[in-house]
């Protein structure tokens, strides 16, 4: 009750005057923040860290889920502290968790790292209210890691089924593209259990999917890196942003999860509503044209009449012996 009647005053005195919020702020819902390769350590990453604590502030989001390449470069405590724990130093000092998956610029050791709160796990799950999280290796998917997800899955009575791991199953980012092998042996287990929404990073831009077999995908891995102009238009988007970092609020309330996505300047790129309790629009939608602005950062999209196939960007096969085997751990940047 504390909490709320501290938010309601920020607010009401004009602390939340200078932002751009548009969640709901509903009593008890459930709030978070998402970022993803984040770990640089550069000035990027501050000034981003830096709107996420006055949003904080106007929204009280209680944690942050991270998707991975948490920490670039060497591994020493100087590095975590320089690319963890001094951009993010008010959130951390205001208690607010970091749940962090492991990516492939990640050390594995660093699910022993604390303030990442992942117990000692490669993957892991928690819940708040009427929403279950998973967070998943995806650089090391192997048939353990699957089968604790399906059970996992199966067990959950939550409202929102919510998966977030590093490697895409969907993007039209140039430079990695969607990881189809991965896709292969998650995407059944996600669809037949539930699963709503999935966060995704690796590609350094922001890029909402439309629904793909009723599941909401997001990449969101410009939280620290940025690789500007790195989209190609698609069908399959709906949205992205390309030439800043960002990180998205999240608000889940009932049957409806609210989202909005903040550029380092302020910007509002991306916001909107998901009901559970309604089927999301079929996958073969109608393909669109896609429209950047004149910055050249934010893609749009308008339905057109005829149909075009889908394009994704091959990966490499793995090997397999014997039906679904660990894969091998991806390299690129």
């Amino acid at each position: 009750m504390k909490r709320w009647i501290l938010f309601f005053l920020f607010a009401s005195l004009g602390g939340a005057a200078d932002l751009d919020l548009k969640l709901p702020l509903k009593p008890k819902s459930v709030r978070f923040a998402v970022i993803g390769d984040s770990g640089t350590g550069h000035a990027g990453q501050f000034q981003l860290a830096e709107l996420m604590a006055k949003y904080r502030e106007a929204v009280g989001f209680d944690f942050v889920l991270m998707l991975g390449d948490n920490i670039y470069g060497g591994k020493t405590p100087s590095d975590f502290k320089r690319k963890f724990e001094d951009p993010y130093s008010k959130l951390l000092n205001d208690g607010v968790k970091f749940y962090a998956s492991l990516g492939n610029h990640d050390d594995p050791n660093e699910r022993l790292y604390k303030p990442f709160n992942m117990d000692g796990k490669r993957y892991y799950t928690f819940t708040r209210a009427n929403a279950t999280f998973l967070a998943l290796d995806s650089t090391y998917m192997d048939p353990t890691q699957l089968d604790w997800v399906t059970q996992q899955l199966k067990q959950s009575n939550s409202t929102w089924k919510i998966c977030y791991f590093h490697h895409p199953l969907y993007t039209h980012a140039r430079f990695h593209g969607p990881d189809v092998d991965l896709r292969k042996l998650l995407e059944p287990v996600l669809i037949q259990n539930g699963v709503r929404v999935v966060f995704s990073g690796h590609e350094h831009v922001y890029e909402r999917l439309r629904p793909q077999h009723g599941i909401d995908y997001f990449v969101l891995g410009n939280a620290g890196e940025l690789r500007p102009h790195n989209l190609r238009p698609s069908n399959e988007t709906a949205l992205g942003f390309d030439t800043d970092q960002a990180f998205q609020l999240v608000e889940i309330s009932g049957d409806q999860l609210y989202f909005q996505t903040i550029s380092r300047s302020g910007k509002t790129v991306d916001q909107g509503t998901l009901d559970a309790g309604k089927k999301p629009p079929p996958e073969t939608v109608a393909p669109v044209v896609q429209r950047f602005n004149e910055g050249g950062g934010v893609v749009e999209s308008t339905p057109v009449v005829r149909r075009v196939p889908i394009d994704h960007v091959p990966i490499r096969q793995r090997e397999s012996s014997a039906g679904i085997q660990p894969p091998q751990k991806r390299n690129a940047m």
